[in-house]
């Protein structure tokens, strides 16, 4: 049996929980999810498994994880987080089973490490849980960082409205315009890039992943872009990482443009898209900075948010 077959692996945790749970492994690219990245597969890794908790053949919760052929599997590589989603509330002592389940399926399969970087709490409202349990079951912090969110949909309409009566008059005052749409090109990738570099920014972006994603997920990508007299001078990218959310991916402003409240027109046009989807809330991201704290940047997201909760990413030699 290969690992793209599904595989029923049948384990009896009623001495633990006292109630039977099966685990069941399958590929992920069979599995329709909410959180969409978790079916786009790595071109790094020869396989990507979905791990699910069951109880009567009804999914409890899941974790996908790809599998490299050295033997290491990371949920989810090239993605903002992966981690453990529950599908219904799960006792501790359930999912510490589930964990222990899957880690065991892990060295049966010759899987020397795994490395988790789990979705912070507004995502996963167990994530807290998991954390602790994860760490309980001899995990170690690799890594932290803190996103900033603004939650309630109600509260993001009216943040929305309140900030663009501001914003509107200060941008007419100097020609400038700010708009949203789906993607139907990708010239502003390259107007991005080359925007970082004149601020001397080092790009990440794995630009050929991105335009696949957008591309096979299409409405899931919006698009907002800032121009000054008719030249575009900022762009911002937000994605819908799941149907209740939106996700500030990418910005750039062109530093010769030479303008000011651009970043803060850029991100209301992103509450308007939050409002137009009727999501609950908006992920404005880390700040991180590999040595230090980036202050200056938390400060400007703390202006847009109220909430903020840490993606921890875990790893574990088995």
């Amino acid at each position: 049996m290969t690992t793209s077959e599904t595989l029923i692996i049948l384990k009896n945790f009623k001495k633990v929980i006292n109630e039977p749970h099966n685990l069941r492994v399958i590929s992920a690219h069979k599995a329709t999810r909410d959180y969409f990245l978790s079916n786009f597969l790595s071109d790094a890794c020869q396989d990507q498994l979905d791990f699910v908790w069951e109880k009567n053949q009804k999914c409890k919760a899941v974790i996908s994880l790809a599998i490299s052929e050295s033997g290491e599997a990371v949920s989810l590589p090239e993605s903002p987080f992966g981690g453990f989603w529950i599908m219904e509330t799960l006792s501790s002592s359930s999912l510490e089973a589930f964990i222990s389940a899957f880690l065991e399926e892990l060295n049966h399969r010759g899987i020397r490490s795994v490395a988790i970087t789990q979705a912070p709490k507004p995502y996963e409202s167990q994530s807290d849980l998991i954390n602790y349990l994860l760490f309980k079951n001899g995990f170690v912090q690799k890594k932290l960082v803190s996103h900033h969110f603004f939650i309630g949909k109600k509260k993001i309409k009216k943040q929305m409205q309140k900030e663009t009566a501001r914003l509107q008059s200060k941008g007419k005052e100097v020609g400038l315009k700010v708009s949203h749409s789906n993607i139907s090109n990708f010239k502003f990738l390259k107007s991005i890039r080359k925007w970082n570099m004149r601020r001397s920014y080092e790009i990440t972006i794995d630009e050929g992943r991105l335009v696949r994603q957008v591309s096979e997920y299409p409405d899931r990508y919006f698009l907002a872009s800032l121009s000054s007299n008719g030249v575009d001078i900022g762009h911002s990218l937000g994605v819908k990482l799941t149907s209740d959310s939106i996700y500030y991916y990418l910005s750039a402003l062109d530093p010769q443009g030479n303008v000011r409240n651009g970043g803060e027109l850029l991100l209301n046009e992103l509450f308007k898209v939050a409002v137009e989807q009727k999501v609950n809330f908006i992920d404005l991201g880390s700040s991180d900075l590999v040595a230090t704290t980036n202050h200056s940047l938390m400060f400007f997201k703390s202006r847009f948010s109220n909430d903020i909760s840490n993606k921890v990413t875990w790893i574990k030699n088995i």
